[in-house]
């Protein structure tokens, strides 16, 4: 039989996603399945999105430029301007979503066997892009302890090698919703301009800060154009996960062009995703206060009921939508798998995500799990209801064996 490739081999599973036949096993047998697991809003889209979409009367469905709609790349560049990032519209690439930005921008500056600096835990999809481009991660841990902070410069200093490229954070973070200062950020800008690295910084949580926090973006950094490049996607920021548009951003024209060179191979973005994006930059400004408010409401209810249940540790995020919580159990995955087969109150089960698949390093991670606190505030009481009994009755059973 014909053999799978060594990085097929390799890719990892999403946790986001791998005990979905347990959750479609619970609802086959009538049980309500919370979704806490993945990063899905149930924050309705812009409609002017929506109508965009179905005002389109074009007889053809055509490409677009491979860089994206230059209409929209216009329009995108202003946006960020407005948020005092300065870009121009020939600073962005228009991609199949965030994921894509990343998968290309890994592929830019990579050859196999190079290396990238990633605090962790991060976001498990990084793992399986850095396999595809030939990259090998470098985990720099954080500390549940301390919220997740950026890790110590010297740390950083460690890691670094003749083979490494790039340093990658996500800020906003996810799993996390850690949210770096500007003087964290600062500190980064020193050893990327030392040893001559790229800084890839995933935004894509840009709008989600609480507590009158606010969000620095590494395109602000002075001195730093040609290192930096910025990961975009419209699927949080709007609520519109499907429509699959993302950006690469960024001042050095090399990671444009190169960039283009792979966007040419896969042609161009979705037509309708970007048409629908173009759209959602008209939405009012208090779309965003709205849904910000919103979070941070989920946020508070969420955190204030977790640490109330008995030693359980979680953090509070000041940005996007996650959180991590360390749960009294030697395995959260065992944990979740059982929630889903065994475990119901009034007809309802919760589905999270193990914390292990968000880190690199072997055995971290494994008495954690991941909260998106994407569901109503209702339905969050039902999952922390649910989490909390839980927890009990499967203390009882794992201790009596």
């Amino acid at each position: 039989m014909p053999k799978i490739s060594h990085k097929g081999n390799l890719m990892p599973e999403s946790p986001i996603r791998k005990l979905v036949p347990y959750a479609e096993k619970a609802k086959n047998n009538g049980i309500e399945v919370i979704h806490l697991n993945i990063g899905q809003p149930d924050i309705k889209t812009p409609k002017v999105a929506i109508q965009a979409i179905k005002k389109f009367d074009n007889k053809i469905i055509s490409y677009s430029h491979s860089a994206g709609n230059l209409s929209f790349r216009k329009k995108l560049s202003t946006y960020y301007q407005k948020n005092n990032i300065k870009v121009n519209y020939d600073d962005i690439l228009v991609t199949t979503g965030g994921s894509e930005a990343l998968s290309f921008t890994l592929n830019c500056i990579a050859d196999n066997g190079d290396e990238i600096i990633i605090p962790e835990p991060f976001y498990a999809n990084y793992n399986g892009f850095s396999i595809s481009s030939g990259l090998k991660i470098i985990p720099i841990s954080s500390d549940i302890k301390n919220g997740f902070a950026l890790p110590k410069i010297s740390e950083f200093k460690k890691k670094i090698t003749s083979n490494t490229k790039a340093i990658l954070i996500c800020n906003p973070g996810n799993p996390t919703g850690y949210l770096y200062s500007y003087e964290e950020l600062v500190e980064l800008k020193k050893i990327v301009l030392k040893y001559d690295l790229f800084l890839i910084s995933d935004e894509v949580y840009r709008e989600f800060t609480y507590d009158s926090k606010k969000h620095h973006s590494i395109l602000q950094l002075d001195g730093l154009s040609q290192n930096t490049i910025m990961i975009d996607s419209v699927s949080k920021r709007y609520s519109m996960c499907g429509a699959r548009i993302g950006s690469i951003v960024s001042k050095n024209k090399k990671i444009i062009s190169t960039a283009l060179k792979f966007s040419q191979s896969r042609l161009s973005p979705p037509s309708f995703g970007q048409i629908a994006a173009e759209a959602a930059l008209d939405v009012a400004d208090n779309y965003l206060t709205e849904v910000v408010i919103e979070y941070e409401n989920r946020r508070n209810l969420l955190i204030r009921e977790l640490n109330k249940i008995d030693d359980i540790i979680c953090p509070k995020p000041l940005g996007a939508f996650y959180c991590i919580a360390e749960l009294p159990v030697n395995d959260s995955e065992d944990f979740a798998k059982w929630l889903l087969e065994s475990f119901q109150i009034n007809n309802k089960t919760l589905m999270i995500a193990p914390a292990e698949g968000f880190y690199s390093s072997k055995g971290f991670g494994k008495n954690q799990i991941r909260i998106a606190y994407v569901l109503n505030e209702n339905e969050l009481k039902d999952a922390i209801l649910i989490l909390k009994n839980g927890l009990n009755e499967y203390k009882k059973i794992t201790n009596n064996e």
